[in-house]
């Protein structure tokens, strides 16, 4: 997940400081350095935003799946009775 917002932000960065600079007719050296620059920046927040994104779904996850195996745990063979049988 994190390579992904990091691609998708970082390449976002760089079509938008290319578009900025060529609709205020800026050099294109600076221009160029610009979105250099805001690719790597924006690509480097998108890693640490995925990361984070990754970290909170599998720990909520992990929380769920804890959660419905204690209460299957806590539940032992009696829950198999709840279960009506097909005939």
């Amino acid at each position: 997940m994190a390579r992904t917002y990091a691609g998708i932000l970082g390449s976002l960065a760089l079509a938008t400081s290319l578009v900025d600079g060529l609709v205020h007719h800026r050099e294109a050296d600076g221009v160029l350095l610009a979105a250099w620059l805001s690719l790597w920046a924006f690509a480097g927040l998108g890693c640490v935003a995925g990361w984070v994104a990754a970290r909170g779904v599998e720990e909520s996850v992990g929380a769920a799946v804890a959660a419905e195996l204690s209460e299957r745990g806590s539940a032992g063979p009696s829950r198999a009775a709840e279960v009506p049988e097909n005939r």
